[in-house]
């Protein structure tokens, strides 16, 4: 059974949290990633990374998902993280990669969308 994960921030750190877990098969399933840049880009960046190269998946987008290797991850586009629906999406972590939510107080804000736990990575 494999642990739904919600990432919050899609920039270099999130990115590679997906890409570590694409990497390894790891059990974890990227439900979700909260970004404020449109889907298009957020594909884009993930395919074609500066450093950590082109990536071995099939990337695609809708207007509301990004889409690997034929799996849709839902993507929102929210500033405050106490209105994320993660519950709604099934995540079960969240982790927090914008550095902005880092004290606990923030980061708790995953909690009220439905987040059981949540990972603070800067």
């Amino acid at each position: 059974m494999s642990v739904k994960i919600g990432l919050n921030g899609f920039g270099r750190i999130g990115r590679n949290y997906l890409r570590a877990a694409l990497a390894q098969g790891a059990d974890l399933d990227i439900v979700a990633v909260n970004d404020l840049t449109d889907t298009k880009t957020l594909a884009h960046l993930l395919k074609y990374d500066s450093v950590g190269g082109r990536l071995d998946a099939e990337v695609s987008y809708t207007e509301d998902s990004v889409i690997v290797n034929g799996t849709a991850i839902k993507v929102f586009a929210e500033r405050d993280p106490a209105n994320l629906p993660w519950g709604e999406v099934g995540a079960e972590i969240v982790i927090e990669s914008t550095g902005r939510f880092t004290k606990a107080d923030d980061a708790r804000k995953h909690i009220q969308g439905g987040a059981k736990k949540v990972l603070i990575s800067a």
